[in-house]
């Protein structure tokens, strides 16, 4: 075989020789990106631990950066080959368009469970009100979150509705105000109810004193006499200090001759 002919060849190289140092460039660029991807991944997630990223967060972000740099790379891959890309792009485009189309509430999700992960409205272990539900947050993933209810239901939440929704968080804040309604009879002696519920408020430990406690007549009621009673407790003794509260006064009233009255009508009969 005369190989002078055949490496002289013009179909060789014009053709042949360019398609080869494509392939092989191709190939050392997709073998040394792939290197370099790992790498930086590697890289950005200590420095995410360092930073004590969000463990929840932290895997998300890491594998969003990781298939965006693989996209780039396999786009570059395929224009070292000689590949048009814009087709591919009208391609993509074209397919994505019709997948968010049929997914447009897992989308919808999707991106909620970003937004929540980002911006952090609540975080495992917070108690909150949402969508008509009062749980502790189990676990937020990336289309829905699990509650655990108080009386240990588990809900599932998308979490679409769930972020766009108002929501209440009740573990965001180390203190919280317990309030109470408390009536007495007409008759009784105002100012003694009102002596015996400071007592009472100044005997448990758990309220504290700044901000100071509030107790006053709110409201002349069709069958009590009703106080409007306002403590401060730290997050935790919030159930333990409104359940003490409700039996002490009650059996504390009993003791002090206050009476806590129920709904009651008079009647009248007139003899015509």
């Amino acid at each position: 075989m005369d190989f002078d002919k055949l490496f002289n060849n013009e179909m060789f190289t014009g053709t042949i020789l360019p398609m080869v140092k494509a392939i092989a460039l191709a190939i050392v660029v997709l073998w040394i990106g792939k290197i370099i991807i790992n790498k930086v991944v590697k890289l950005i997630g200590k420095q995410m631990e360092k930073a004590k990223t969000d463990e929840t967060l932290r895997p998300f972000l890491l594998s969003m950066l990781n298939f965006g740099l693989q996209a780039i790379l396999y786009i570059t891959v395929i224009g070292i080959l000689g590949i048009e890309t814009t087709s591919f792009a009208a391609i993509l485009a074209a397919a994505g368009l019709a997948v968010g189309m049929a997914l447009s509430g897992t989308l919808q999700n999707f991106a909620g469970g970003v937004m929540i992960l980002l911006f952090k409205p609540f975080k495992k272990g917070d108690l909150i009100d949402a969508q008509g539900y009062l749980g502790v947050v189990n676990e937020i993933q990336l289309f829905v979150t699990i509650l655990n209810t108080l009386d240990n239901k588990t809900i599932i939440i998308p979490n679409g509705p769930l972020s766009n929704g108002s929501l209440t968080n009740f573990s965001v804040e180390p203190q919280r105000r317990v309030d109470w309604t408390i009536g007495i009879a007409y008759g009784d002696d105002v100012e003694k109810a009102k002596q015996v519920i400071n007592s009472l408020i100044n005997a448990d430990t758990r309220i504290l004193k700044d901000p100071a406690p509030f107790v006053a007549v709110s409201e002349l009621a069709d069958s009590s006499v009703n106080f409007t009673v306002r403590a401060w407790v730290k997050q935790e003794d919030y159930w333990g200090v409104f359940f003490d509260m409700n039996e002490n006064v009650y059996n504390t009233f009993a003791k002090e001759g206050l009476n806590i009255p129920f709904p009651q009508m008079d009647v009248h009969v007139h003899n015509s």
